[in-house]
Parts: structure tokens; C-alpha cells; sequence
């Protein structure tokens, strides 16, 4: 045997090395698997200790997740004012050449009711055309037979329809107030504005608006000798009790 023959090994002695390294990567396989199937236990036991917490809070804490519906204010209900016609009266003025001629109209009836949310309004409030007065007779006659004609028109009325700003529940208020004003038998759209105070289940108010009764169709009184204005100024009175609706 020579020296070329001692630094090489045998088949034999490379076959056992050969099985001895294939033996030990086995091993290093197996140590492998078994500490990667314990990391994945581990992590699957963390993870179902995590959802069952989820599941345990959703439990424990719901308002957190839906906070509960907040409750809604009532609305308020429809307003009534009703008109006493003892204590309230109709008071208006026309100019002329000579003077200022002032006089009244009594009540007949009134209510008006509106919806203290949107304004909306209805009612009515009826005056008696043939109690005009002004101081003079003969000047009263000829009012209500030739210019107001009330044997065919023996009622002026108005019918209001909205309410424009906030009526407080208490105290005073300051509105207008639109609708349809009824006289000698034609209707014309009317806004006024209104002052009104309500005290528990009593109110008073005031009104002032100018009735163009010339330009309403209605004749004018003057004649050669006297000149009267085209419009009256009319002042409305008015006292009742409030009531509420529904």
C-alpha cells in the first residue's frame, strides 16, 4: 500500500460518514418540527385567548359598541286665543280736509289657532259692519247705507293663515300676522303686525294696519266740499283666553 492510499478512505469509511450525517440531519429535523408544532400551539392558544377576550368585553361593555337612543322632545301642541268681545273693540280713523274722524266697530267673535312650530295658522275673527260709529248720526247712516252697504254685507271678517316669528309661551311677543281680510264681498290678502302678552290662560294683544278701502273697491265718501283720505287706520283690541289644542 502506498503513500497515496493512506490519506484516502475507503468506500466503507465514506459510507459511515456518510450515514452518521444523514442520521444527525433526521435528528436536527425532528427538533426542528416539534419546536415549530409547539410554536404553533402556543400561538393558536394565544389567539383563542384573545377572541374569547373580544367576546367577553362585547359582553360586558354593549353600550360601547351602541350607545342607547337618546329620547325626543314632545311637540308642542296647537295654540288657541280665543276673543272676548266684551274687551276688545275694533278703533279706527280717516283724515279729511276738515279733520280726523275717529269711530269703532264692535266684536262679534273671534279665535285664532296656530302652531307654535311652524307658524301655521287658522280661525277667524268677525266684526259687525253695522255697528260703525263715529259721533255724528247722520255721517254713521251714510256709512253703513252707501259705503259699507251693510244690508248686503253685514260682517267684515278676517281668517289669519300664518304666523310670522315665535309667540312665547309667556310674556310678550311680537309677530305678524297674515291672512285674508274679508269686506264688502272681496277678499284681500293682509299681513299685520301684532303685540301680544299671555299671562296663564289669559292674553292680550294689539294690532294696527291700514285698509286701502278705495283701492278695495269700496266708494269714497268725499264730494266737492270734503276731501277724505283713501285709507283708514285701523286699532284692534283684543283680550281672551288661551287654550291649548288636542
Amino acid at each position: 500500500m502506498g503513500t497515496g492510499d493512506l490519506a484516502r478512505p475507503s468506500r466503507a469509511q465514506l459510507g459511515s460518514v456518510c450515514g452518521h450525517r444523514t442520521a444527525g440531519f433526521a435528528i436536527l429535523d425532528s427538533l426542528f418540527n416539534e419546536e415549530k408544532r409547539k410554536t404553533m400551539q402556543a400561538f393558536g392558544a394565544r389567539s383563542l385567548s384573545v377572541a374569547a377576550l373580544a367576546v367577553l368585553a362585547s359582553a360586558l361593555f354593549p353600550a360601547a359598541a351602541a350607545p342607547p337612543p337618546q329620547p325626543q322632545a314632545a311637540p308642542l301642541s296647537e295654540i288657541v286665543l280665543t276673543l272676548d268681545p266684551a274687551q276688545s273693540a275694533v278703533h279706527w280713523t280717516v283724515d279729511s280736509t276738515l279733520h280726523m274722524v275717529h269711530g269703532t266697530f264692535a266684536l262679534k267673535s273671534g279665535t285664532v289657532h296656530f302652531d307654535p312650530e311652524t307658524g301655521k295658522a287658522g280661525g277667524e275673527i268677525v266684526v259687525i259692519a253695522t255697528s260703525g260709529e263715529s259721533g255724528n248720526s247722520s255721517r254713521d247712516a251714510r256709512m253703513r247705507k252707501e259705503i259699507l252697504e251693510t244690508s248686503r254685507y253685514p260682517e267684515v271678517i278676517f281668517h289669519p293663515a300664518q304666523v310670522l316669528g315665535k309667540v312665547g309661551l309667556s310674556g310678550a311677543s311680537d309677530v305678524k300676522l297674515e291672512g285674508i281680510f274679508s269686506i264688502h264681498g272681496a277678499d284681500h290678502e293682509l299681513s299685520a303686525p301684532v303685540h301680544a302678552e299671555l299671562t296663564g290662560d289669559r292674553w292680550r294683544g294689539t294690532s294696527k294696519f291700514e285698509v286701502p278701502y278705495v283701492q278695495w273697491g269700496i266708494k269714497n265718501p268725499s264730494n266737492f266740499l270734503l276731501k277724505v283720505k283713501p285709507v283708514v287706520n285701523v286699532e284692534l283690541e283684543m283680550s281672551g283666553e288661551v287654550k291649548a289644542a288636542k
